[in-house]
């Protein structure tokens, strides 16, 4: 996987939650605290797009980590920032640690 993958899975994630947010009225975080501590959909109808969300999300936050920690890496590498911004519009692969 490389960075841009990345990058597409949050952008692709964000507009799959922004869907449930406007159906159910609360942000992701939100829904994610309450369906984690067990709360359970009222309408039966609910229950697969739960699921659904709470699996959105939980790769949501799966793909930021995955960002962040190949952002930190690089940082502290040789390489600049600049460097790979450079080298990512130039659509050079950054490949992501497993």
């Amino acid at each position: 996987m490389i960075l841009q993958d990345v990058i597409d899975d949050i952008h692709a994630l964000y507009e799959d939650l922004r869907v449930y947010e406007r159906k159910y009225g609360i942000l992701s975080e939100t829904f994610y605290e309450l369906y984690t501590s067990g709360t359970e959909p009222d309408n039966d109808d609910w229950v697969l797009d739960w699921s659904d969300w709470a699996g959105a999300y939980k790769l949501l936050i799966r793909r930021q980590e995955q960002y962040c920690d190949t952002v930190r890496k690089l940082r502290e590498g040789p390489s600049s920032l600049t460097t790979l911004i450079s080298g990512a519009s130039r659509h050079e692969p950054v490949h992501i640690a497993s």
